[in-house]
């Protein structure tokens, strides 16, 4: 068991650092995706940088990275606590990546793919929260935190359990935290609607013609 454990949690974290962002923004135009744009390695940046496409592309392998840990976890038959460590560990490798000087991303989608493994219904209601917000407010950050912010409250809702309830609050809150620079970077731009609606960008983030 102990080994399964080891594996499991190591494997989570391998997937986690695969550094899918920036072996896109390589191939498709040359650049390290962290030194343009808001300079964060996930989906969001590479979709206003490098394309809508690529970036959709990203996000759904960033999502399968943390699906895949848990569902690892699960099939070595370690308990819910080591699974949960092992989706944790995805998202750690994707902000702390091994095989780019433990210098990634923020770890949103590969969070959302850890819940989406964990409780899908859950996880899709509060996706489907994110796009709402997004959709109004052209704002992802704001998605994403009202989102997150609102998961522990669905799965307790739809009667999850304590661990899960107790886990989606953790993760939620470390994701949250982990976006706190940027949101101040946000506030500090002097224009005090701009955190609320991004009147830059639509809501599929592509640049609005000025």
């Amino acid at each position: 068991m102990a080994l399964n454990i080891v594996i499991g949690i190591t494997a989570g974290y391998l997937l986690g650092a695969i550094p899918f962002a920036y072996i896109t923004g390589r191939l498709i135009k040359g650049v390290d995706i962290r030194q343009v744009g808001g300079g964060n390695m996930g989906a969001l940046n590479t979709v206003r940088e490098i394309g809508l496409v690529p970036g959709l592309i990203v996000l759904m392998v960033d999502m399968a990275k943390g699906a895949a840990a848990v569902l690892i976890a699960t099939g070595l038959d370690v308990s819910l606590i080591w699974v949960f460590a092992a989706g944790a560990a995805a998202v750690i490798g994707h902000n702390w990546p091994v095989f780019l000087k433990f210098r990634g991303g923020k770890g949103a989608a590969t969070a959302i793919g850890v819940f989406l493994a964990l409780m899908p219904t859950e996880m899709g209601i509060s996706l489907a929260i994110i796009g709402v917000v997004v959709i109004i407010t052209s704002n992802v950050r704001l998605g994403l935190t009202v989102g997150l912010t609102l998961l522990p409250f669905v799965t307790w809702l739809f009667n999850g359990s304590g661990w899960l309830i107790g886990f989606s609050l953790a993760l939620s809150a470390f994701l949250l935290l982990r976006s706190l620079p940027g949101s101040r970077a946000a506030v500090n731009t002097g224009d005090r609607k701009k955190p609320v609606f991004d009147r830059d960008y639509h809501f599929w983030q592509t640049k609005k013609n000025k």
